[in-house]
């Protein structure tokens, strides 16, 4: 695997100016940091790309990774999930990492090819919106969480439940040694 990793092309990071190589999502990761930075007025420093976590499944702990976090005034407020392609066959991923990535959980998670979104609920999984429209800008997104209560933390069952789902998506998503 990672000689087809470094057989592709990189590309420079939008806001470490990091050179990545581009496994597929990453083009569209870059086109989301830009939008989000340039007209959704999020400043570089509050979107964390590649955010680490571990999970435990059992005794067994794994990692992971979330996309994209975005944090602000140091509350994560919003995961996204950039990857080309269908949407609806990135949802559930989307979910499960916004729910093990942060205790608790932000309360929106995208999902996005780069073209078109869907904004969810992240304790429901409800799709609020749809359309590179609906990511909420800076400002949008704090009135949203100064109006709302903070999300629930999970508990260790849930948190296992969703540590299953993601790694059932682990052959689709981008390979860890690519980063």
């Amino acid at each position: 695997m990672e000689e087809n990793c470094r057989s592709r092309p990189s590309v420079t990071d939008y806001l470490t100016g990091r050179e990545l190589r581009d496994c597929g999502e990453e083009m569209v990761r870059q086109a989301i940091e830009r939008l989000l930075v340039e007209e959704k007025g999020f400043r570089p420093e509050e979107i964390e790309a590649d955010r680490a976590f571990t999970f435990r499944i059992g005794t067994e702990r794994h990692p992971g990774l979330a996309g994209l976090a975005v944090s602000v005034d140091g509350r994560p407020l919003m995961t996204l999930k950039c990857a080309p392609g269908s949407l609806v066959s990135r949802e559930r991923e989307a979910l499960a990492v916004s729910r093990l990535a942060f205790d608790p959980p932000p309360p929106l998670t995208v999902v996005t090819n780069g073209q078109d979104a869907e904004l969810m609920e992240t304790a429901s999984g409800r799709i609020l919106d749809q359309g590179l429209a609906a990511i909420p800008s800076r400002a949008e997104i704090q009135a949203q969480a100064a109006a709302s209560a903070a999300p629930e933390p999970l508990t260790d069952r849930r948190r296992e439940r969703e540590g299953r789902i993601y790694l059932a998506y682990g052959d689709i998503q981008c390979p860890l040694e690519c980063r």
